[in-house]
């Protein structure tokens, strides 16, 4: 038998595919810290809509009861996201609060009588 040698094959090199493989890395180093930041924003995007929420039926609650709660259940309309922690210090003409998100990187302060939102994102 004659050995026949067909130099029609076609194929990748492995020098190719170690090139191609190469790229995906670069591309998915650049890709991936990006990706973690915009999780964040997200993140802290929850807790500070949480707590205009709050402010909201807060004031709705003053408007009906001439007084601030502390209880987060009282609040008529107000539905927490999961993952944040909001905390409230209720005052006799005003209140403060604050949340955050346990996979965000930021806190947000609200004061009513300062104005509203502290630190907006």
């Amino acid at each position: 038998m004659e050995s026949v040698k067909r130099k029609d094959e076609r194929g990748f090199t492995l020098i190719e595919l170690l090139v191609v493989v190469a790229i995906i890395g670069i591309l998915a180093a650049i890709a991936i810290p990006q990706f973690s930041a915009y999780r964040a924003q997200g993140f802290n995007a929850r807790a500070s809509s949480d707590l205009r929420n709050l402010a909201t039926a807060e004031e709705a609650y003053f408007a009906a009861n001439a007084a601030y709660t502390a209880t987060l259940t009282q609040l008529t309309g107000f539905k927490q996201s999961p993952g944040v922690t909001i905390s409230v210090a209720p005052g006799a003409t005003s209140f403060t609060a604050t949340s955050t998100h346990g996979s965000g990187d930021k806190t947000f302060n609200w004061d009513s009588a300062n104005g509203g939102l502290q630190n907006a994102p």
